[in-house]
């Protein structure tokens, strides 16, 4: 029982998680005049919550093993909400670049220490939707900064709604705190227990060099790599886009934003459920064929309906995507590498996701945002040839 408890509380959490992820990209077309910066500035923000996303993950394992997932998610999910009520209350570029520090700090602490958890104490499908409960949140957040722009353009309340919201959570976090505790109690008992667990420790530790000498190896990076670009760059960008390049109005643009998330959210729901029938292998090329499908409609010469349309077949098409190339890691690499390889395609998605949204900026502010759909038209190219390459070199093995 207290583990259904639990998992409930986590799944709320996987909300909470998503809600900010998307604010930023929703809000920014209004919030870079009041703050009078250019529009590529959002780059800057992006990349430092990321940065602290990567730092945080690296060193939750230790925060983890010392104070225990309930307290590291009861203060990483506090450090959201600070930031976010930060981010309402400044109007000064610097001091977001402040905020954001704790916001990508929390986020990142939080998202490992709930997935390990899971890992640990649930069966497999949980962590399915897991984050299909994440892009929950990416929906619904845009959603929220949409109402606020309505009314007079007031990203500041959008931030703090969502900052009250999180605020909620680390209440809620506090009370069920003691559950964790005996949570991992009974679960440790019961593992002590069981006479009939043969586990080995036969994870092999390998430095960064070392994996680089595996084969496929740097081509399965480069696949993470330019997945996590694409989403990233998509969710930031495709908002100022549409209101630069088309004209339209930023509280539309902010919805539609909602609806590449609500793809990616959707999607990933159905995909659970369809993975019974396809591989791995196949899901990935039917989600590059969406993604592909949804950009050539940003490039086409067609009404305005073709800007929500594509982010739609590029969230629909992203859903599937990166949890199945996390699942084919023991497959190209084999158990005994699984492991030390699923961290470096983490570190390497990450990467992605925290400089290519911010170099794009540089690209829309000194030449123009109408490139948006030919530089995820690359990333896109990039991975499909990666994925492609890495079938090729296990068919060839089989």
């Amino acid at each position: 029982m207290q583990l259904f408890i639990l998992l409930i509380i986590i799944y709320i959490s996987f909300i909470s998680l998503g809600l900010p992820d998307s604010l930023l990209g929703s809000a920014w077309p209004v919030m870079y005049k009041d703050l009078s910066v250019v529009v590529s500035y959002a780059g800057i923000i992006a990349m430092i919550i990321a940065a602290g996303t990567v730092i945080s993950s690296f060193l939750s394992t230790r925060f983890i093993k010392r104070y225990g997932t309930g307290m590291v998610t009861i203060i990483s999910v506090a450090m959201t909400a600070l930031a976010l009520i930060g981010f309402g209350l400044s109007h000064s570029f610097i001091f977001l670049l402040l905020f954001a520090i704790p916001l990508g700090l929390g986020a990142g602490s939080v998202d490992a220490a709930l997935n390990n958890f899971v890992a640990l104490h649930y069966e497999a499908k949980h962590m399915n939707w897991l984050h299909c409960f994440w892009g929950v949140g990416a929906t619904v957040g845009p959603v929220i900064m949409s109402y606020w722009l309505v009314q007079n353009n007031n990203w500041n309340m959008g931030y703090i709604t969502i900052g009250i919201i999180q605020s909620i959570l680390v209440i809620a976090l506090l009370t069920s705190l003691p559950i964790w505790k005996k949570a991992v109690t009974d679960k440790n008992k019961k593992q002590e227990n069981d006479s009939n667990s043969n586990e080995t420790n036969d994870i092999q530790t390998l430095s960064l060099h070392e994996i680089l000498k595996i084969p496929k190896s740097k081509t399965v990076l480069l696949a993470f790599f330019s997945y996590c670009a694409l989403e990233l760059t998509t969710g930031l960008w495709a908002s100022s886009y549409a209101v630069n390049n088309y004209g339209v109005l930023s509280e539309v643009a902010a919805v539609w934003t909602s609806v590449y998330y609500l793809g990616i959210t959707l999607g990933r729901f159905v995909s659970g459920f369809v993975s019974i029938k396809f591989s791995n292998k196949q899901l990935i090329r039917i989600g590059l064929s969406s993604i592909f499908l949804g950009i050539l409609l940003f490039i086409l010469p067609l009404p305005l309906w073709k800007i929500p349309s594509g982010l739609t077949l590029i969230g629909v098409g992203c859903a599937p995507i990166y949890p199945s190339m996390l699942h084919q890691t023991p497959k190209v690499f084999g158990n005994e590498l699984s492991q030390a390889m699923m961290g470096v395609q983490m570190a390497f998605a990450y990467i992605g996701s925290t400089f290519m949204p911010p170099f794009f900026g540089l690209i829309a502010g000194y030449i123009g945002i109408s490139l948006f759909p030919f530089f995820i038209l690359i990333l896109a190219f990039i991975m499909l040839v990666s994925i492609e390459i890495v079938n090729s070199k296990i068919a060839a093995n089989q």
